[in-house]
């Protein structure tokens, strides 16, 4: 089976979407907890950031040893733990035995998807396949934004995590069955894992890890936001299912317009529209102005993200960067539940806008020294990537 194959390529998509369950999940997450478990937005957001954690940690003792593994071995047995660990958490409503079974969770997932973005890295066109991935990211997302919250609603929060323990294990078969051979590395490959990564390409982690923080730190509060204003059950369940349209887009999108937008010109326009989105939801009014930014945010993230794994794959052929994507996003993205949560409990939901704001200009700023950076690759080949 290879990354050739649609079927290793579908592997793959369902890999993806069970390891990117948070991407999806967050407000339906980080709503469930509050309003079913009567947990704090505080404890909440301690919750989730401690999902993300697991996460980011188990990325960083995986990644580096991705040409070591057996990928399809690795894969298929961290997302059958992870099916374990959140059939466990179904089963308990303790918030000390929830953390732990959280931090598990977000290790074993995060397992799978290592091994998930390596072998996308090292496929022959790993931007045209990521935007694959990326397109069944969006079905996966309404699907689940359709039917979740019904079934959370109807059946408690306890559904919530049978829903995901269920994602986990048909990723678990699907890797089992059809995920795709690993790629045989030469002695020479291996040696130049181990030399420093150019400058411009810790810029461009960094500044995508600050867009994980931002979107994490909103989107885990989007449910709440909207339930709290009085738009009801249904209509905010309307806008995250038009969400998960709107992420059909995205990824497509920035395949097609590779060659013909500048990355320059992608980087340093996301985070500003992240930061317009937030603060027109956090501080308008009605519904309108709830319901159109938050349906388009995820979008940002998903189109800029494709953009930078393709620049980041020019910037470093080895593809370590891009093999630890997982703890790129998700060590930001483990700041933004609970930094939300303290936010919102202390100053309201319009501090999560004004946070928003001052993360997206150091994004910014970060993603400007890519293109000035020495070193890591010919000023034009940047322009016109």
């Amino acid at each position: 089976m290879t990354t050739k194959t649609w079927r290793g390529r579908i592997a793959l998509m369902v890999a993806h979407c069970a390891g990117m369950v948070d991407l999806v999940a967050l407000p339906v997450w980080v709503g469930a907890l509050i309003e079913r478990y009567r947990f704090s937005p505080q404890q909440a957001g301690l919750l989730a950031t401690l999902f993300l954690l697991g996460a980011v940690l188990s990325s960083l003792v995986f990644a580096p040893r991705f040409n070591r593994m057996n990928a399809r071995l690795a894969a298929a047995a961290g997302y059958a733990a992870a099916a374990l660990v959140f059939l466990a958490a179904s089963r308990t409503s303790e918030f000390s035995l929830l953390a732990i079974l959280h931090a598990l969770g977000g290790a074993t997932a995060a397992c799978g998807l290592s091994f998930t973005h390596g072998t996308i890295a090292r496929s022959a066109n790993p931007h045209r396949l990521f935007a694959i991935v990326g397109m069944a990211l969006g079905v996966f997302a309404i699907l689940f934004l359709g039917v979740t919250p019904n079934l959370v609603a109807s059946f408690g929060g306890s559904a919530l995590f049978v829903v995901f323990a269920g994602v986990m294990a048909v990723a678990a078969l699907a890797a089992a069955l059809s995920f795709p051979n690993g790629v045989v590395r030469s002695d020479e490959d291996l040696i130049a894992e181990v030399s420093h990564l150019p400058r411009a390409v810790w810029f461009g982690i960094a500044g995508i890890s600050c867009m994980a923080l931002t979107q994490a730190m909103l989107f885990s509060f989007i449910e709440r936001i909207g339930a709290d204003r009085g738009f009801g059950t249904e209509a905010v369940t309307g806008v995250l299912i038009a969400l998960g349209f709107v992420n059909l887009l995205p990824a497509p999108l920035a395949a097609f317009l590779e060659q013909r937008l500048p990355a320059r010109h992608v980087l340093l326009a996301g985070p500003v529209c992240q930061a317009l989105i937030a603060v027109t939801v956090t501080f308008g009014s009605g519904f309108v102005a709830y319901a159109v930014p938050t349906a388009v945010f995820a979008a940002v993230m998903i189109f800029t993200h494709t953009f930078a794994f393709g620049l980041l794959s020019r910037l470093d052929p080895t593809a370590r960067a891009l093999a630890g994507t997982p703890a790129m996003l998700m060590i930001g993205a483990a700041v933004g539940p609970i930094l939300g949560g303290t936010l919102v409990q202390l100053f309201g939901y319009p501090a999560l806008g004004l946070g928003a704001v001052i993360i997206s200009s150091i994004a910014v700023l970060l993603f400007s020294r890519v293109f000035v950076a020495r070193g890591a690759a010919p000023t034009a080949s940047l322009e016109i990537a």
